[in-house]
């Protein structure tokens, strides 16, 4: 953690993953973060994975560092509740972080009737307002199409949520440039980051659109073939299983040493009229040639000397492990990686935690803070950014508007 965005106060109303993970980026750099529940806990309250008692360690993990008040949402005194934090005064306040509906009690027209300059962040499946999730975007731009071997034509799912975590990062930058221009101008505003949106943008970004409208043709599946680059798993003596990668001239030529196989790609390279030193293009059209070569080259080595041999080479490599293999045998990932800290959890656990994946160079990395018990600053929160007395906060609980942990 670090304390760049100390200044900074995000009222997030919010569940699954883009949103909270926006909210977990700006905590880690120092922001308050207060989040708002249903009493007993949102949809993502519970969601996998869990721990043997029903714990949700997803939650705990998307929630560290933040401030969590229990409202019942249900009540028109908890919805003004969370329209009331949402507007909060305060200079660095008035920013509000949330995948509700955009017509709903906690549309940016309504907010704004409280706040004049309030900053509204939302996170949406299609900008339509039609619902959607990280899988059913990727089924629909065409990726699982994409993906998989090419004997094979089902359609295949990717098990990381990458349009979750670019949304909340892109409504992380666009939460800190709208706050920045407020601070300029007085102005407040919605912003709107659907998931469909940043998917499709991203697929034009690399080139993928273009490819589609200048060939007429979709992109073929290549199996563990790295398009347009030489890349791909193999296979060692001791039947461990390795991805190579040569995209670079340098790694090319490092690879091609370390493996000893510099004159049989050359001859390769003279019977097709062509070179591979500088063209990574080249490298994926005649992979036919190339993968061969390698296949062998390393199917006659074990893991330990291939190892030997890349490490000290500067090749690009890695062998294929499990997370547990990972987290327990790679140390500049977990176990020696100044990112993590050992932090006891809601849960009840201890575990390795990381706080912000960037490093700030020239400040101090604070620890990270663990994720709060669902309500546990209920009361801090009415009274310092509401100004609640402790009659009112008594009230509120005894009519079961609000709720501590």
């Amino acid at each position: 953690m670090y304390a760049h965005l100390k200044d900074l106060r995000i009222v997030e109303g919010a569940s699954f993953v883009a949103a909270p993970s926006c909210g977990l980026y700006l905590a880690q750099l120092g922001a308050e973060v207060i989040r708002f529940d249903q009493i007993g806990g949102g949809p993502d309250f519970g969601r996998w994975p869990k721990d043997e008692r029903g714990a949700s360690l997803y939650w705990e993990g998307l929630n560290k560092g933040k401030k969590s008040i229990a409202l019942d949402l249900r009540k028109p005194e908890g919805r003004a509740l969370a329209i009331r934090l949402a507007t909060a005064p305060g200079k660095g306040a008035g920013i509000f972080l949330t995948n509700y509906p955009a017509a709903g009690f906690l549309s940016h027209e309504n907010l704004v009737r409280h706040r004049a300059d309030q900053i509204t962040v939302r996170i949406m499946g299609w900008a339509d307002g039609a619902s959607a999730l990280d899988y059913t975007i990727n089924a629909a731009i065409g990726l699982p199409d994409m993906t998989g071997h090419p004997d094979d034509a089902r359609p295949v799912n990717h098990v990381l949520p990458a349009w979750d975590l670019l949304t909340g990062s892109m409504a992380a930058l666009s939460l800190l440039a709208s706050e920045r221009r407020r601070a300029a101008t007085g102005q407040g505003e919605e912003i709107r980051v659907p998931l469909s949106d940043v998917a499709i943008a991203t697929l034009g970004n690399l080139g993928q659109i273009a490819e589609i409208v200048t060939t007429g043709q979709d992109r073929a599946r290549v199996g563990n073939d790295l398009f347009g680059a030489f890349g791909r798993d193999f296979v060692t003596a001791d039947g461990k299983r390795v991805m190579i990668v040569a995209i670079t001239a340098r790694q090319w030529t490092d690879l091609l040493a370390a493996l000893g196989i510099g004159a049989e790609i050359a001859a390769v390279e003279a019977a097709r009229s062509v070179s591979f030193a500088s063209d990574e293009g080249i490298r994926f059209e005649h992979r036919d040639a190339i993968n061969p070569i390698v296949e062998r080259a390393v199917r006659a080595r074990s893991l330990d000397a291939l190892e030997k041999a890349f490490d000290g080479g500067g090749v690009c490599w890695a062998p294929y492990r499990t997370l547990g293999q990972a987290v327990a045998g790679e140390p500049r990932l977990v176990s020696a990686n100044p990112l993590f800290a050992e932090l006891a959890h809601p849960s009840g656990h201890t575990y390795p935690t990381p706080g912000y994946a960037g490093t700030l160079r020239g400040e101090a990395r604070l620890r990270p803070r663990p994720a709060p018990r669902l309500g546990a600053n209920t009361e801090e929160v009415l009274a310092e950014v509401l100004g609640c007395d402790a009659g009112e906060i008594a009230s509120l609980h005894d009519r079961g508007v609000v709720a501590s942990a």
